[in-house]
């Protein structure tokens, strides 16, 4: 059973259709060696999560496609362009947007000033009004500073900020740590509403109840490797391998 649980998993050859293509995918943190050859692909208007345990590398996977990991190699393709060597701004001006687990509000800017805050890099960014239908709250707290916002309103003003960019494509770092059921459950209908709307994004999760009701496809990370995927319909016959997987 364990060796078959360790099989690397191989996604099939990009397609026209892929957005995001990565291949052989290296990280280094100084000298140690985090990430050892990700192989994963996400089609446009997909929800695609990254499930594993802590310390597996889901959230520095991500941190390499953005370019903030300086010690990288391999092949990442972004809508055709090769972006494996390119900066976080360039990466960014091609409409990829990062909402990082610490969140990064500005504490002494009020919401207001925090959602103005990123330049536009794409044309289509969500105007205030779209923000505040998707994000009830922030608009009830809009002169409010950052720390007087509770962890949930910093999650949702972390999201409405890079939606502002005009970014297509979110990748989303446990959007869901540390909060309420009921703020959980709304990031859950925002992450549907922004599908819907054409939105890709890229999610790493822990939370896999959570990750079950959003994403369509899944890839599972374990010592800085995938070792497994499937998409959402397969989840039932896959349940006995994630409960070995991720350890619930």
């Amino acid at each position: 059973m364990a060796d078959a649980l360790m099989a690397p998993h191989r996604p099939a050859a990009a397609s026209n259709d892929t957005v995001l293509s990565v291949r052989n995918l290296q990280a280094w943190y100084g000298e140690s060696h985090v990430l050892h050859g990700l192989d994963f692909d996400v089609r446009p208007g997909e929800v695609v999560t990254l499930l594993g345990r802590n310390g597996a590398g889901k959230s520095t996977t991500l941190k390499a496609v953005m370019g903030i990991i300086g010690k990288r190699s391999g092949d990442i393709r972004f809508e055709g362009h090769d972006i494996s060597r390119a900066s976080s701004d360039r990466i960014a001006r091609l409409g990829i947007a990062f909402c990082p687990e610490e969140r990064g509000i500005f504490a002494s800017l009020d919401v207001r000033e925090n959602l103005m805050l990123p330049p536009a890099v794409r044309p289509g960014g969500l105007s205030l009004e779209v923000i505040f239908e998707l994000f009830p709250n922030l608009r009830e707290r809009l002169k409010s500073q950052g720390t007087k916002l509770s962890g949930g309103e910093q999650q949702m003003l972390a999201i409405a900020r890079i939606l502002r960019t005009g970014a297509r494509f979110l990748m989303l770092d446990e959007p869901t740590e540390g909060l309420a059921p009921v703020i959980i459950q709304q990031i859950g209908h925002t992450i549907a509403r922004l599908k819907q709307q054409g939105f890709t994004i890229l999610l790493v999760e822990q939370n896999f109840r959570f990750a079950a009701t959003v994403a369509d496809r899944y890839y599972v990370v374990e010592h800085g490797k995938i070792i497994d995927g499937f998409a959402n319909s397969e989840l039932e016959a896959n349940m006995e391998k994630l409960h070995a997987y991720l350890g619930v």
